[in-house]
C-alpha cells in the first residue's frame, strides 16, 4: 500500500507477482536470515551468520562465497585445451590458466514431490546453471544427487514398512518418485553431457511419540563441480549503456510462481496451481547455452560484465539482479514468446528453463552474435542498464509499463522473520531386539534401499562424459561397489583435480539434531578422507543444507541447535 502510494497508483500486476517471487522464502532465506526466539531467549546470531563463521574463522581459499551463484576456492594452474578464437573455426591450443573450483548445492524437494521427473531433471539442470553463472562463466564438469522418500512398499514381505498403513499420496507413491527422478536427473545430465559421479538414496518412516514420521514431500538433492578462471571468477558491475542479453527458449506457461509455491508446504495450494509452478527440461537448449557461455569463458579476454541463470522467478529476479547496481530497463516485446497467449506477467514471470542473462559493453555483443550463431544458441538483445536505479519492464510496441518502479520497492527491506518456538524433550524408545533373529535383521537391512545395490541408479547415467572423470560411482573391475568419493581431472594431462562426497545423518538427528548434523560433516569427511588432499583438511569445503519443517512445535529449536552444532564442529 505505501509502495502504491508513494507510486501515486494502483499497482500492476506484473509488480505484485514479482515482489511476491523475489521476496519467497525460496530467494531471500528468511528463516535463516530470522531472528529465532527459543525457550522466550532471543539468540544471538541467525543461521546464517553461524554459517558464515566458519568461512570468516578459516577463509583458507575462499575466493568468493555467499554471494554468487556458487562458490568458489582457489585451484591450481592447469592446461586449458581451448580453440584458439571462438567465434570461427581454429586450431585448438594448450595454455595454461590459474582456476577456480566451483562448488554447488541445492535442492529441489517441491517439484520433485509434484512431478519427479522434470523436477528432479531441472533440478539438476538448474544447479548446472548455477556454476555456468558464476562470476563471469564457468566450467561444469560433474554433478552429485540426493533422493530420500518415504518407504516404497515393493514387496508385501517388508515388515519394516507395515508400522505405517500406506496412505494417499500427495501426486505420485515413493516407488514411482525414486524411479522418475532418478530417472530425471540421469536423462538431463546424459543430454547436456555432464555425468553424475556421487550420491545417496534413503528410504524411511517412524511413528512414535503420536507423530508419524517420513519423507512425504522427498527430497531431491543436486549438487556439482567443476572450474573457471581466476581472473573471471568475480561479476562486474554495469554501467549506463550496457546491454543486456539474453540466451537461451521461448517464454511458455511455466513454472509459474515457483519460488513462492515452493516457500510453502506441499499440498498447501490447489493442484493446478502446483502443478503449473512445476518447471520443464531442455538440456538440449542449455547445452547450446553453456557453449556459447563456455566460449567466452574460454577466450583470452572474457566480454561478460555479469551473468545470472534463470530460475526461480525467471525473468523478474534474473534481470532484476543483474541490473541491480545501475537499474535497467527491458523490452518485453524482444523476449520470444512461444506461446501467443501469454499475459504481461506472465511473459516476464514464467520459469520456462535453460534461460541465461548477461550484461556486455555494447562493443562485445556483435562476438556474441556470432558465437551463438555458431553454437545454435538463440540469442536477444533485450534491454540496457539505465544508470538511474529505475526497473521498467516496458513493450515498446505497445507501451504497456508491466512493471516500472525503483528497484528498492523490489527488493526493499521487509520486516525480519521472528521465529519463536519451545525446546521439546523427545525421548525415544530403546532398540529391541533378539539375537537369535540376527540371520533375520540382516536379510531386513540388506534390503534397505539405502544399503542394496544401486545399480538402478548408477547404470544409467553416463559415468564417464567429458574425458575428466578420474573415480566414477562404481569401484573394481565389475564397478559393483559403490565408490565413497567422486573424482575428475581438471585438465587432460596433469595431476589436478576435485574430490566430491556426501554425508547425511537424518534419522540420527530425529534423536539428538546437533549431533546428527556433526555425524553428516563427518560422514561426508569419512568418504572423502582417501582423496590426496593438496592441503590436508584445509583443502576440503563445505556445501551444507538443512531440510527442516520449521512450523512444526520444537522444530526450529532443533534447527538453531543443528546449525550452531555444524558451525562449531566445523569452526
Amino acid at each position: 500500500k505505501s509502495v502504491s502510494q508513494s507510486l501515486g497508483r494502483k499497482l500492476t500486476d506484473s509488480e505484485v507477482f514479482g515482489f511476491s517471487q523475489v521476496n519467497s522464502e525460496h530467494c531471500r532465506h528468511k528463516i535463516f536470515n530470522g531472528v529465532f526466539i527459543i525457550d522466550g531467549i532471543e539468540k544471538e546470531s541467525t543461521l546464517f551468520q553461524m554459517i558464515k563463521k566458519t568461512s570468516r574463522i578459516n577463509p583458507n581459499k575462499i575466493i568468493s562465497a555467499y554471494k554468487d551463484n556458487c562458490s568458489f576456492v582457489q585451484g591450481p594452474v592447469v592446461e586449458q585445451f581451448a580453440p584458439r578464437t571462438q567465434d570461427k573455426s581454429d586450431f585448438f591450443e594448450v595454455k595454461d590458466i590459474e582456476t577456480v573450483l566451483s562448488l554447488k548445492a541445492e535442492t529441489h524437494n517441491f517439484p520433485t514431490t509434484v512431478e519427479p521427473f522434470n523436477g528432479a531433471a531441472t533440478g539438476t539442470g538448474g544447479e548446472i546453471r548455477d556454476r555456468m553463472a558464476g562470476g563471469k562463466g564457468s566450467i561444469p564438469v560433474a554433478g552429485t544427487a540426493v533422493y530420500m522418500t518415504s518407504y516404497p512398499r515393493l514387496e508385501d514381505n517388508r515388515p519394516w514398512e507395515k508400522e505405517i498403513p500406506a496412505r494417499k499420496w500427495l501426486y505420485q507413491t515413493p516407488e514411482e518418485i525414486l524411479i522418475k527422478a532418478s530417472n530425471g536427473a540421469s536423462d538431463f545430465g546424459n543430454k547436456f553431457g555432464q555425468p553424475i559421479i556421487c550420491g545417496s538414496v534413503l528410504t524411511f518412516e517412524h511413528i512414535e511419540n503420536q507423530r508419524k514420521l517420513g519423507f512425504d514431500k522427498v527430497i531431491m538433492l543436486a549438487g556439482g563441480i567443476g572450474f573457471g578462471k581466476k581472473c573471471d571468477s568475480l561479476k562486474a558491475e554495469p554501467v549506463k549503456g550496457d546491454k543486456v542479453i539474453l540466451l537461451g527458449g521461448d517464454n511458455y506457461r511455466i513454472g509459474m510462481g515457483g519460488g513462492a509455491v515452493s516457500s510453502v508446504a506441499t499440498g498447501e495450494y490447489e493442484n493446478a496451481i502446483e502443478l503449473n509452478a512445476v518447471q520443464r527440461a531442455n538440456p538440449e537448449m542449455q547445452k547450446r547455452v553453456f557453449n556459447a557461455i563456455r566460449a567466452l569463458a574460454e577466450s583470452d579476454v572474457n566480454p561478460v560484465v555479469s551473468i545470472h541463470d534463470h530460475g526461480a522467478g525467471g525473468h523478474l529476479n534474473c534481470l532484476s539482479e543483474l541490473v541491480e547496481s545501475t537499474g535497467g530497463k527491458i523490452d518485453t516485446s524482444k523476449l520470444p514468446v512461444g506461446d501467443p497467449t501469454l499475459s504481461q506477467k506472465e511473459i516476464i514471470g514464467n520459469e520456462s528453463q535453460e534461460r541465461m542473462g548477461l550484461v556486455l559493453h555494447e562493443k562485445d555483443v556483435e562476438l556474441l552474435n556470432r558465437i551463438a550463431e555458431r553454437e545454435r544458441s538463440p540469442m536477444y538483445v533485450i534491454g540496457e542498464a539505465t544508470g538511474d536505479m529505475q526497473f521498467t519492464f516496458e513493450n515498446s510496441k505497445t507501451g504497456e509499463k508491466s512493471i516500472d518502479w525503483q528497484l528498492s520497492y523490489m527488493f526493499g527491506k521487509p520486516p525480519r522473520t521472528v521465529l519463536e518456538d519451545k525446546t521439546l524433550d523427545v525421548a525415544y524408545k530403546g532398540i529391541e531386539y533378539s539375537s537369535e533373529r540376527l540371520e533375520d535383521y540382516i536379510k531386513q537391512v540388506l534390503q534397505l534401499e539405502s544399503v542394496a545395490c544401486k545399480d538402478w541408479l548408477t547404470n544409467k547415467v553416463d559415468r564417464s562424459v567429458t574425458g575428466r572423470i578420474a573415480k566414477q560411482q562404481g569401484a573394481g573391475p565389475l564397478h559393483l561397489p559403490l565408490n565413497n568419493v567422486g573424482v575428475i581431472t581438471l585438465d587432460y594431462q596433469g595431476k589436478a583435480g576435485i574430490a566430491t562426497s556426501i554425508g547425511h545423518a537424518p534419522v540420527a538427528a530425529l534423536i539428538d539434531a546437533a549431533r546428527g548434523s556433526v555425524l553428516s560433516i563427518a560422514e561426508a569427511l569419512t568418504n572423502i578422507v582417501f582423496a590426496p588432499l593438496a592441503d590436508g583438511i584445509r583443502s576440503v569445503s563445505l556445501s551444507a543444507n538443512w531440510m527442516w519443517p520449521a512450523k512444526q512445535p520444537g522444530e526450529n529449536s532443533r534447527i538453531y541447535e543443528a546449525v550452531n552444532a555444524s558451525s562449531e564442529f566445523a569452526c
